[in-house]
């Protein structure tokens, strides 16, 4: 019991602080995904969603304290029935997004780890079973260091986080995880490999049989059955491959010209996935910035996901000179977490990506 004990608490303790970490890295985007369960298709917790970031920023910080403070042995209840608690909390999660398919990925490691639904719901339940095991052996949980030593630690590790979830909230995460990173090549991560897999489906065909109801199953082709048919019911078994990339679009009148945009040799995106919660007051220094990049051979576009009638009135309040494309709002978020926020591409390499506090490290 002492080794299992002493396993359990490493092996919690770490992933703790890893998934904590993750994403603390990113809290925008965690923030997204949290407003994604509160939504009406999912909880119907709406009048959650204006408290998203503050639920995200202290979900994540209290996820690595806890990590902390289990490894270091610092008031060890707390922090087991604190952990119980979490992993409760989070299997519930996990199991509503994956019993009714609702959520497609928890984002419990932000985009370090993807994890499918039952996944994630798995990875859940082997945690609980190890903080089981941490409350049944609590008394092999001996503290590491003196009381002062464990308090000083707990408090530089509330430090760091405040700080660092500051940092990254006001420019970018330090670690990008997604497809859309500097170096990245958007027109390759949305190519598919001539060997990927390909979707299986399986269908069961529905009939009516002299008054009695049949059901033939086939991975594709419609059944020889003596009998009218009635519903078929489609069931993925097998996931295909998806791109890293898969619902990048640059629209306008809904023609696509991603194609051709993405080859240019140097292009400059404008991005507000939605210019009602854009910081606006960025865009006066944009305005100065645009012309600066068209002079050093940049086409300059915009990129949101609001109406053509909002980006033509934010055109003309800030005096832009550029055209606005409509692209997803997701794909936008995931792009870049700022709004705005600005890339540069080199015929679709990602060259340069800032924050709109971090306009002036632009370079042309």
């Amino acid at each position: 019991m002492k080794y299992l004990v002493g396993f359990s608490r490493l092996f919690v303790g770490l992933l703790f602080i890893f998934s904590g970490f993750v994403k603390l890295n990113d809290p925008v985007g965690f923030t997204f995904k949290l407003e994604e369960y509160f939504s009406e298709a999912v909880l119907n917790l709406t009048f959650l969603t204006p408290y998203a970031l503050a639920f995200a920023l202290f979900v994540v910080v209290f996820e690595i304290l806890l990590g902390v403070m289990l490894l270091l042995g610092y008031k060890t209840k707390f922090t087991l029935w604190s952990l119980f608690l979490m992993i409760v909390f989070f299997g519930f999660l996990t199991f509503y997004s994956a019993y009714f398919n609702k959520v497609t990925d928890c984002g419990c490691f932000g985009d370090a780890v993807n994890l499918t639904p039952w996944g994630s719901f798995t990875k859940d339940m082997v945690l609980l079973v190890f903080i089981v095991v941490l409350i049944l052996g609590k008394r092999y949980l001996t503290p590491i260091f003196g009381i002062n030593i464990r308090r000083g630690i707990t408090a530089l590790a509330l430090v760091f986080c405040v700080l660092f979830a500051h940092h990254v909230l006001n420019h970018l995460p330090v670690i990008d995880f997604r497809p859309y990173k500097i170096g990245a090549n958007i027109p390759e991560g949305m190519t598919m490999p001539e060997d990927a897999q390909k979707p299986v489906f399986e269908y069961a065909w529905k009939f009516n049989v002299d008054g009695e109801e049949q059901v033939v199953v086939t991975n594709g082709g419609y059944p020889s059955v003596d009998g009218d048919f009635v519903d078929v019911e489609t069931t993925e078994i097998v996931k295909g491959y998806e791109p890293p990339i898969h619902d990048f679009t640059i629209e306008q009148e809904g023609v696509d010209f991603a194609a051709e945009l993405l080859e240019e040799p140097k292009l400059m995106m404008v991005i507000s996935y939605n210019l009602q919660s854009s910081d606006l007051e960025a865009f006066t220094q944009l305005a100065r910035l645009i012309p600066k990049a068209k002079d050093n051979g940049y086409k300059v576009i915009g990129m949101s996901a609001s109406g053509p009638d909002k980006t033509a009135e934010l055109v003309k309040k800030y005096n832009l000179d550029i055209e606005f494309y409509f692209t997803d709002e997701t794909a936008l978020k995931t792009v870049v977490r700022s709004n705005p926020g600005v890339l540069t591409l080199e015929k679709g390499t990602i060259t340069q990506k800032v924050h709109y506090n971090d306009l002036d490290d632009l370079i042309f």
